[in-house]
C-alpha cells in the first residue's frame, strides 16, 4: 500500500488485529507492514515509533465502552454495564492489561469513558474525591480480574514460540501445579470432589460476583454519610 494511500486510521486498526493476535511482544513495523502491503518505512509517516502505536491503539480501543445514559438508567445499572464492558474489552485485548503495565495510555476514547464514568458516582451521590475513589476502586477491580486473562493469552504464546507442542508443554505444568496444590487441604478437597468441576470453570460469575459486592459496599458507604449528614 503506497505512502500516500495509507491512513493513521488503517494503521491502527491492523496494528489492534496484530496485538490481538501476537501481543505486545508481537508487535513491530515490520510485521505491521507485511499486513498492510507497505513497506516499514511508509509507517513512519503516519506514525513515531512502536510506543506511539500502542498508544494510539491503546487508546482507540477504549471506545468500545458503551456509555449508558444517565437520564435512562440508575446510576448502579450504569456502573455495571461500563464494569462489565470493561472487562469484555480488556478480554478482547488481552495485550492492553500488559501495555498498561509499560505505558502511559491516554487520549480522546480514554477520557471520554473516564469522564462518563465519574459522572456515573457523581449521579450516585458521591462528590470530589469520593467519586474519585469509588471509580478508582471498580477499575481497579476490573483490571485485576483481567490480569488471569491477559497472563494467560501471554503463556500461550509462549508456549507455541518456544515449545514443540504448546499443549503438552500446558499439560506438563498444570500437572506439576496440581501435584503442589495436592499438598494443602483445602486446594486438595477441591481437586479431589465433585466441587472441582466448577472450581474456576465459571470466571465470568466470580467475576459477578465480586463487582456486586463492590457496589454493595460502595452504596453503603453513600447510605453511611447520608445519614451522618
Amino acid at each position: 500500500m503506497p505512502r500516500d494511500t495509507l491512513t493513521k486510521e488503517q494503521i491502527v486498526d491492523t496494528a489492534i488485529e496484530l496485538l490481538d493476535e501476537e501481543g505486545l511482544e508481537g508487535l513491530n513495523m515490520r510485521a505491521l507492514g507485511k499486513r498492510l502491503g507497505s513497506a516499514a518505512t511508509a509507517v513512519y509517516w503516519h506514525v513515531k515509533n512502536k510506543d506511539n502505536l500502542v498508544l494510539l491503539a491503546g487508546d482507540h480501543v477504549w471506545d468500545e465502552i458503551e456509555l449508558p445514559d444517565l437520564a435512562a438508567v440508575d446510576w448502579r445499572t450504569a456502573a455495571t454495564r461500563m464494569a462489565t464492558g470493561l472487562h469484555t474489552m480488556l478480554a478482547r485485548h488481552p495485550w492492553l492489561v500488559q501495555a498498561m503495565g509499560s505505558h502511559v495510555i491516554y487520549g480522546p476514547g480514554k477520557a471520554r469513558h473516564d469522564d462518563h464514568i465519574l459522572a456515573v458516582y457523581e449521579a450516585a451521590g458521591f462528590t470530589g474525591a469520593e467519586a474519585d475513589r469509588a471509580s478508582a476502586a471498580v477499575f481497579t477491580y476490573v483490571l485485576g480480574s483481567a490480569l488471569a486473562i491477559s497472563a494467560t493469552a501471554s503463556l500461550t504464546r509462549r508456549l507455541a514460540r518456544d515449545a514443540d507442542n504448546a499443549e503438552e508443554a500446558l499439560q506438563e505444568a498444570m500437572t506439576k501445579a496440581r501435584e503442589v496444590a495436592l499438598r494443602f487441604p483445602r486446594l486438595r478437597t477441591r481437586l479431589d470432589t465433585p466441587v472441582a468441576a466448577g472450581y474456576n470453570a465459571s470466571p465470568e460469575q466470580t467475576f459477578e460476583l465480586g463487582l456486586r459486592a463492590l457496589l454493595d459496599g460502595l452504596e453503603a458507604e453513600l447510605a453511611k454519610a447520608t445519614a451522618i449528614g
